[in-house]
């Protein structure tokens, strides 16, 4: 019965992930229900705080572009699902970071970051972050409880050298409003780094979700919609007023035993459904027809030897998550500004000659 209601998830965040941009990222519709998002969250915070490969990574991936930067940056505010992730990204002085504010809408999450971030290592020998590395530099941590229903950012403007939002985003109803607060809580010249989900996010469970619907049910819900494209990010950053906009794409590939365990670590992520018009519930065919798809279409076989060398098959089902990584400056006058359109000096023509001159 328990993996049954499994199952009747996998549709409605299927839907989620379908609907979750709206019309664009630049549209301000209300898709979301941001009390929902938040309680999902509180009931995700319940689940012991361990290591996670996907999370944990992104957040590191996107700590990484600080260290390409050859200045430091003193104060950070931290934004984002994978906020606590970041925060031990943050460890051993990276970036120069020497303080961070943690904000979330989720009381819960801010609790088990709080007791995550402040306890000692041997209390923490399931948190995946190793000791010698919780002994280095920590940055002073600060956590604030952001209001569910207002989409407002409880900082001062001006007040931070580096704004971090890693994979939240895609959550936000106004993602241009709330870019365009990151920008403004930024100092001059301060950088605005972000990880969003992107539209090739759990395409096989798109896929599958589809294919079932269509024979379960004769269609497919019309209101569907892909997440966030690189395009969109460009576009949201020079809306925000960031300068210096840079966007580049990975994506990671997650093995799971079954679609059972997919879905249970999307509750963990809080990665759930909270769509205002939402599905409330899946029949039963259709969820084991999505997971019996899932599986015919993804599913992988590993052959194996073991110690008596007979061989034994490890069954799993792929998923790809699409990470958007997107950077930004806040303006400042000491940046440097690309040359007025018809400035140059030495045509392409005239350069095209000199070089193929000097190869004779």
């Amino acid at each position: 019965m328990r993996q049954l209601q499994l199952l009747r998830r996998i549709a409605t965040s299927c839907s989620a992930y379908q609907q979750a941009s709206g019309a664009s990222p630049g549209a301000q519709l209300e898709v979301f229900d941001g009390v929902l998002k938040a309680a999902q969250r509180d009931r995700a915070a319940q689940y012991p705080y361990s290591s996670d490969p996907l999370t944990d990574e992104v957040a590191s991936r996107l700590v990484d572009r600080l260290e390409d930067c050859t200045r430091s940056f003193p104060r950070a505010l931290v934004l984002g699902g994978a906020g606590l992730q970041v925060l031990h990204a943050l460890r051993g002085g990276r970036g120069g970071v020497e303080s961070a504010t943690l904000v979330d809408t989720s009381q819960g999450m801010l609790h088990r970051a709080q007791r995550e971030w402040n306890s000692s290592p041997s209390e923490n020998l399931n948190s995946g972050v190793a000791d010698n590395d919780r002994n280095s530099v920590c940055p002073k941590a600060e956590f604030v409880l952001a209001d569910p229903t207002k989409e407002v950012l409880p900082v001062d403007p001006g007040s931070f050298d580096v704004v971090i939002s890693c994979l939240g985003l895609h959550w936000v109803n106004d993602v241009p409003g709330m870019m365009a607060q990151c920008r403004f809580a930024l100092r001059p010249d301060g950088l605005f780094v972000g990880a969003m989900l992107g539209g090739s996010t759990l395409q096989e469970l798109r896929i599958a979700c589809t294919l079932a619907q269509q024979e379960r049910e004769g269609g497919v819900s019309p209101r569907t919609s892909p997440l966030a494209q690189v395009r969109d990010a460009g576009n949201l950053l020079t809306r925000a007023g960031l300068s210096i906009p840079t966007v580049d794409v990975d994506e990671i590939n997650v093995q799971y035993r079954d679609v059972v365990d997919l879905v249970n670590h999307l509750r963990k992520m809080s990665e759930t459904n909270s769509l205002i018009q939402r599905r409330e519930s899946l029949p039963r065919d259709t969820a084991l027809a999505s997971a019996a798809a899932y599986t015919a279409l993804f599913g992988e076989n590993h052959t194996t030897i073991d110690d008596n060398a007979s061989d034994s098959t490890i069954d799993s089902i792929p998923a790809t998550y699409q990470v958007i990584y997107m950077t930004g400056w806040a303006p400042d006058p000491s940046q440097k500004k690309a040359a007025k359109r018809g400035s140059a000096t030495v045509s392409f023509e005239d350069l095209s000659k000199a070089i193929n001159s000097n190869e004779h």
